[in-house]
């Protein structure tokens, strides 16, 4: 199976969160915008696009 082009990583705002961002980007993903934080009255949840490179490359007509 063929990696996916863009994944939005969610979740607590923990070690665990860092660790698979981290993860991602050892995977050849790069970020992807500024990340997200919410507040669910009692946990910080944060998102962050990665995309891989090859997700903004343009094919010619």
């Amino acid at each position: 199976m063929s990696k996916l082009k863009y994944r939005l990583l969610t979740g607590p705002d923990d070690h665990a969160f860092c660790e698979r961002v981290s993860k991602a980007l050892d995977e050849g993903y790069q970020l992807y915008g500024t990340p997200s934080i919410t507040f669910n009255g009692t946990t910080a949840i944060v998102a962050q696009a990665v995309i891989l490179p090859s997700a903004t490359e343009t094919k010619a007509p």
